[in-house]
């Protein structure tokens, strides 16, 4: 390759040169146990289901590890995943085969095309007939149509079922196949740069060397070489990953920054890793030029996040396709079916059994009819010597086909068409359109509305579903002076527009410079920091902060005048009130989990030298000097602030003399350069500094909830809506936030991990206990809370896996192909974790049943599989309906797994989006979803089931009244076309219409009156109790209507003499009847009358009558005879008065009963929804009450600093290293006054 160009982005290489090439083997690193420990760390987000083989490999057995060693010498482990720049053979290479179908082998590398559809060409017709014979009645109607053609039993065309069933399959084969595409992924469009080259994502393999430039969205998992900006540093924005927007930095390899700015040499090494899903871990080792380097995970981009602020960087894929992290926390597509789905299928089998007992019945009353009967008679003899039970073996077959109109095909079409019908309701409201991102609400899927009513259990991300992710600084107490009322920055023509803040008085204090103490607090604010500053292609100044919270504060700091310019490894510059200075920076002391605060030294311009910090006040106030003041009143400010749910954080100072300092630096130096724990050290020395402080004030950030968020939730709360909150935050930011948003209140008695594992021990003890003699044990469990009140759970993803206890089968499966055989289970793992599969069920089972009892449940600290987990949990045990709601890519298991998926579509991307059932772009949106779509669907659904079955039973058991007196010949009592015409034309439109628009109440109501919602949730509206009413309900009117028109037609004679008594005029009465009877009946089940309903029902009537005269007509006759045979039926028997008589009479006998029983119900057992209809005009005229504020009560200390002790560690080793800092020559710092602006979303935190 040399020094020139390569011609393609895979270059060959020799065999001896591939013999030759530079591997990584992966480096072990034992994982922390929590063995020997009060419990795990709730800082750390738990894996213990998602290890990788080389952590694997230090899990064995203790017993068998002197065993496995000796064998890993016989049978080494298979070649680790390793990966050759530029060179996709490499990867194809025998060693890195693996079998996927019987013999067949393929590379073990993903391609990086990603496949999130269901089907493709190939797989579709199968896989969705298949999919689509899942269903009963399809199955049933496929054998039907095999019977119909037998010509000895046939008594229908076979076309009369061939072509509804092919309509109604392709129908939704192709409603299927326009929900899949639209899952198709949106990222495989996409361009960028290979080695030389523009390519396509899914042409991107294992190796290939890739460019990519700012603002470009990452396609796969890339170890980053090298960038334009100094030392290969590079600004990446994880939001699909991980649902935050604030920024974070990538570094290459110093040996990759300074060799491979050339592209003729980015082709001359190579690296390797395991593929998994931690997206936490990286590790692994580079091997070039005979030298190795360690790699980790801040070496890498992974797909999913996006390049900023970054102009050109180079990177080699590493995972590919399915391989990257965030595709293997993604979960498996699976197919999704409502519970009235499931519902109906075993409906079916009911009518199918009920079936067979009817046409067996009748046909052995044919048996015994004939052998009574029809043998004796010479006028039916037919010319077939056949015997009574032959013939009663045919008319079974024949009443199977004669009686199918019980489980009707054009149910399913019906169903389909209202799913449709809905989902376009869903997509076309208003009220769920964000005008702010022009983004309606999506029905992504066709299939599930009806669910949206039965929800029970919602699951919910935090990050960017119920907060923006947007931090907002609103109040300070300053010198015990708190401020925060709204004010105008209208004097500072240099502040931010979208910066609030309320109040005057801090403003006059700034401006006035009068109060030193105001003009400390913000010096401080906009000097201890580790926020970054560069400028933009304007020389605008841009800000990168760690987290949102410290931007908010810089922000605010800048806004009251106090702006931070720039920064180079050893200064800080400000512009303090339109006065530039320059400090000098002597240590930065960074956030971790356990300091909880951060401070900085600095050496004033007049010589003087002062320690700032900025921490949570349970550590601030242990290290205040006995003479700082301020310290009462501050506290009291910090009540007020933690009762409003605001992240408070204590600001305080100390003056260092210079003798203090050099004799701190000196320790300072060697604990930096320890060999040894270098963080315990460090941190022992930051604990020799950091004391004798005194007090300044206090901040308090609002992290900002979605608008509504706490009103939706008290809303669906009232619904008997339990929400779930599973987040990967720490436990005190989702305790806080859980404050916010209603979720918890100070009444609540708030759960940890630790109460829990002691709550199941007691449980798991008590089940163990034998039962007292002479006692049965109770059916009932006992409540997990002896106390009583209102239980809230928070608990960690460690404390999960402690309790629930996840059997490792990657690490059994790994164990038995190295060593070869089945490792002994006499001795568990664990003595502490349960012995089998039984005890582990039974601490689920606790687990569910205890968290159910409370009324919020939070998981923190989880992993995108704990949070699949959960809901599965949920799902199993509770056997109930599930939501889940998120916004990013860990989000997309949870939202596969739940019932129901809903995609938040904000600013952290389309991963989960693309995943979900149904998208919109903001949380509150979620309540007219459930309580209006998702309850009129419900409610629409189970009248239009109900009616449907009634009609159907009331249609076809006329035959069976018929068949007693037609010998059980399998005779049809109707006339053929009526029977085809019957589902498809006089009785679908209502009905149709009905499962369409019908509403009890409207949608504001609806959302009033939560409890209308508890129906759906309870499954009353439609199960086997409403099904068996409306079989009765069918067989009282199909007696009604068979046995009424026949006393009618016995011994009767017409005014013209004539005596209208022959089968084909009861037929046309009894057609008559039943069309008045079941339209009138849809009328009565009708709330919600429109035009469109009444014109259906009497076009309806009128469609029926005007076919039967065109088909009853000599015309037709004449041109089929063979098909028309009732000819001048109608007009003959339509033309009887007293026939119409008898219409009316047996339409209003059949309908009597059902007028009394609505009556009798609605007026002497009213439902919530009955009472809400009887007054809903004075409802809708009404106005709600405003709430009165609640009293004011004193916070919990556990609410209060949520930013310190959720902020990750900075950009303090960054600084300190000088990587960050651009060395631009002869660049001067640009004037505030020309520059200062805040870029939003695409370059700022």
């Amino acid at each position: 390759m040399g020094g020139k160009t390569c011609p393609s982005p895979v270059p060959h290489l020799s065999l001896d040169q591939c013999a030759a090439s530079r591997r990584v083997v992966i480096m072990s690193r034992p994982r922390a146990d929590s063995q020997g420990s009060l419990g795990p760390d709730d800082e750390v987000v738990p894996y213990s289901d998602d290890e990788t083989d080389d952590e694997l490999e230090s899990l064995e057995d203790e017993g068998n590890c002197v065993l496995a060693h000796w064998l890993f010498l016989f049978f080494p482990p298979e070649s680790g995943w390793s990966v050759k720049a530029n060179d996709r053979r490499f990867c194809k290479l025998p060693e890195f085969q693996k079998k996927y179908f019987l013999c067949l082998k393929k590379s073990k590398y993903s391609g990086n095309a990603i496949k999130t559809y269901k089907y493709n060409a190939l797989t579709f017709l199968p896989l969705n007939l298949f999919e689509q014979f899942k269903r009963a009645a399809n199955l049933y109607f496929l054998a039907l149509l095999i019977l119909q053609i037998i010509p000895q039993i046939t008594t229908l065309p076979w076309y009369t079922t061939l072509v509804p069933l092919v309509l109604v399959l392709g129908i939704t084969a192709i409603k299927d196949l326009v929900d899949d595409l639209v899952r198709e992924p949106l990222l495989n469009c996409h361009f960028f740069q290979t080695s030389f080259l523009e390519s396509k994502w899914m042409n991107i393999e294992v190796g290939d060397v890739v460019r990519l430039n700012k603002n470009d969205h990452i396609p796969a998992d890339i170890l980053l070489l090298s960038s334009s900006n100094p030392n290969s540093l590079c600004y990446v924005e994880t939001a699909e990953l991980d649902g935050e927007t604030n920024l974070k930095f990538k570094m290459g390899l110093k040996e990759t920054d300074e060799r491979l700015q050339e592209e003729s040499q980015l082709a001359q090494f190579d690296v390797c890793e395991e593929p998994n899903n931690r997206l936490d871990k990286f590790t692994g080792t580079m091997h070039w030029r005979r030298d190795r380097f360690p790699l980790n995970l801040d070496n890498m981009i992974l797909r999913g996040c996006r390049v900023r602020n970054t102009d050109v960087c180079h990177g080699l894929v590493i995972f590919a396709g399915a391989d990257t992290k965030i595709m293997r926390n993604g979960g498996k597509t699976r197919f999704k079916r409502t519970k009235i789905d499931e519902l109906m299928n075993y409906m079916v089998y009911t009518i199918f059994v009920m079936l067979v007992l009817l046409c067996a019945g009748l046909a052995i009353g044919n048996s015994f009819w004939y052998a009574e009967i029809g043998s004796k008679a010479w006028y039916l003899y037919d010319g077939l010597n056949q015997s009574a039970s032959y013939r009663g073996f045919l008319s079974f077959w024949g009443y199977i086909i004669v009686l199918n109109t019980m489980v009707p095909i054009s149910l399913y079409v019906s169903v389909e068409v209202i799913r449709l019908g809905q989902s376009k309701f869903i997509n076309w409201d208003l009220q769920m359109y964000y005008r702010e991102k022009d983004t309606p609400a999506k029905a992504r899927t066709t299939t599930l509305n009806e669910q949206l009513g039965q929800i029970e259990y919602i699951f919910s991300d935090k990050t960017g579903t119920l907060t923006q992710n947007i931090m907002a600084f609103k109040k300070c107490t300053i010198a015990g002076q708190t401020f925060g009322e709204k004010l105008d920055f209208s004097w500072n023509k240099y502040a931010d527009r979208k910066f609030e803040y309320q109040d005057h008085s801090l403003v006059a204090c700034i401006r006035s410079g009068k109060n030193k103490e105001a003009l400390e607090f913000f010096k401080l604010l906009s000097l201890c920091h580790t926020v970054m500053v560069e400028q933009n292609e304007n020389d605008e100044l841009v800000y990168q902060a760690a987290s949102p919270d410290e931007g908010a504060l810089v922000t605010a700091a800048r806004n009251f005048g106090f702006v931070f310019l720039s920064r180079t490894q050893d200064t800080i510059t400000v512009s303090e009130l339109d006065q530039k200075n320059t400090y000098e920076m002597l240590a930065l002391l960074d956030f971790n989990s356990d300091r909880k605060r951060m401070s900085i030294i600095l050496r004033f311009p007049d010589g003087r030298i002062r320690l700032y910090c900025k921490g949570a006040d349970t550590v601030i106030y242990e290290r205040l000097s006995p003479n700082s003041r301020y310290k009462e009143v501050t506290q009291t400010a910090l009540d007020i602030f933690a009762n409003e749910t605001l992240r408070t954080l204590c600001l305080c100072y100390k003056d260092i003399s210079k003798e203090e300092y050099d004799s701190w630096a000196a320790k300072h130096k060697a604990a930096s350069v320890s060999t040894g724990n270098r963080e315990a050290a460090l941190d022992q020395v930051y604990e020799q500094i950091e004391n004798n402080l005194m007090m300044i004030g206090a901040t308090a950030i609002e992290d900002k909830l979605q608008d509504g968020v706490p009103e939706t939730i008290a809303k669906l709360a009232k619904a008997d809506i339990k929400i779930w909150v599973l987040t990967g935050d720490k436990k005190e930011t989702a305790e806080n936030i859980g404050f916010s948003c209603h979720l918890l209140d100070d009444d609540m008695q708030i759960h940890y991990g630790e109460d829990v594992k002691y709550v199941t021990f007691l449980q798991t003890a008590r089940r163990e206990q034998p039962p007292a003699f002479g006692r049965i044990r109770k059916k009932v469990p006992d409540p997990f809370f002896e106390q009583s009140g209102r239980n809230a759970l928070i608990i960690t993803g460690g404390w999960l896996n402690e309790i629930l206890y996840e059997k490792k089968k990657k690490r059994r499966r790994l164990r038995l192909k190295r060593l070869g055989r089945r490792p002994a289970s006499s001795v568990p793992q664990d003595a502490t974790q349960p012995i089998d599969d039984w005890e582990k069920e039974m601490r689920q089972v606790d687990f569910v049943n205890m968290a159910c009892e409370c009324e919020a449940v939070i998981c923190c600290r989880v992993t995108p599989k704990q949070k699949a987990n959960v809901v599965s949990l949920v799902k199993k045990y509770k056997d109930a309906v599930t939501l889940s709601i998120g916004d990013g890519a860990n989000d997309v298991n949870m939202i596969k797994t739940a019932d129901i998926g809903v995609g938040i579509s904000g600013q952290e991307g389309m991963q989960a989006v693309m995943s979900s059932d149904y998208a919109f772009a903001q949380f509150r949106y979620l309540e007219r979803l459930l309580l209006v779509h998702g309850r009129w669907s419900y409610i629409r659904m189970c009248k239009f089931l109900r009616y449907f079955f009634f009609k159907n039973f009331a249609f076809t058991l006329v035959h069976f009244w018929y068949s007693f007196f037609s010998g059980f010949s399998a005779q049809i009592a109707y006339e053929d076309w009526f029977i085809t015409l019957y589902n498809v034309m006089y009785t679908s439109l209502p009905v149709l219409l009905v499962g369409l628009l019908d509403q009890d109440v409207n949608d504001k109501l609806s959302q009033k009156f939560p409890k209308l919602y508890l129906p759906g949730q309870q499954g009353a509206l439609f199960n086997y109790k409403n099904f068996f009413i409306s079989l009765f309900h069918g067989i009282f009117t199909s007696l009604v209507i068979f046995f009424i028109p026949y006393g009618a037609f016995l011994q009767t004679m017409g005014q013209d003499g004539e005596a209208p008594s022959d089968y084909q005029s009861l037929a046309v009465v009894m057609a008559s009847s039943l069309i008045l009877t079941v339209n009138l009946q849809i009328s009565l089940e009708t709330s919600y009358w429109t035009f469109v309903n009444c014109f259906a029902v009497l076009c309806s009537i009128a469609i029926f009558f005007g076919i039967m005269f065109d088909i009853h007509s000599a015309g037709i006759h004449v041109i089929f005879p063979s098909t028309f045979t009732f000819t001048g039926v109608a007009s003959n028997t339509l033309r009887q008065p007293y026939l119409w008589l008898t219409i009316i009479l047996t339409v209003g006998i059949s309908l009597l009963p059902v007028i009394c029983i609505e009556f009798l119900s609605k007026t002497i057992w009213p439902s919530v929804g009955d009472k809400v209809q009887r007054h809903r005009k004075k409802y809708e005229m009404e106005e709600e009450e405003k709430k009165k504020p609640a009293p004011f009560q004193r916070g919990r200390a556990s609410r209060r600093s949520a930013y310190a002790f959720s902020h990750s560690r900075g950009y303090a080793d960054l600084i300190a290293s000088g990587r960050s800092i651009r060395r631009r020559p002869n660049v001067a710092h640009p004037n505030p006054r020309d520059t200062l602006r805040e870029v939003p979303q695409a370059d700022n935190i």
